[in-house]
């Protein structure tokens, strides 16, 4: 597979206990973004921060382990492909996601070796 050189980020902020359908929200994106054939996905979970419904911010302690840190959500693509998913997710997704959309240049987009 290959991008063009002028690719698009999708970056969707969600909770790590936000669900759908019984399963972390998080898993859904990445497992639909890859059955929709998007170039890749990354989950990133946040040390601390809050959102449009939080009344508190959520943070990792030593002391107390968050069960809600943020969770953001990177896929880069062609434009085409990010808004399709996007309207996708959208149409799904009932609370608690904010997602944003920048371009952004691919410099490189290559697979490793495998069966070394």
């Amino acid at each position: 597979m290959t991008l063009p050189e002028e690719g698009y980020l999708l970056r969707i902020f969600i909770g790590e206990s936000d669900k759908i359908g019984g399963k972390p929200l998080y898993e859904w994106l990445v497992t639909e973004a890859k059955s929709q054939g998007l170039a890749g996905a990354t989950v990133l979970r946040g040390m601390m921060g809050f959102g449009a419904h939080s009344r508190v911010i959520h943070t990792f302690k030593i002391e107390r382990l968050s069960e809600d840190l943020p969770i953001v959500i990177e896929i880069v693509d062609s434009r085409d492909k990010i808004e399709e998913f996007l309207a996708y997710a959208e149409s799904r997704i009932k609370r608690g996601m904010l997602a944003t959309v920048e371009k952004v240049q691919v410099r490189v987009y290559r697979g490793g070796e495998t069966g070394k």
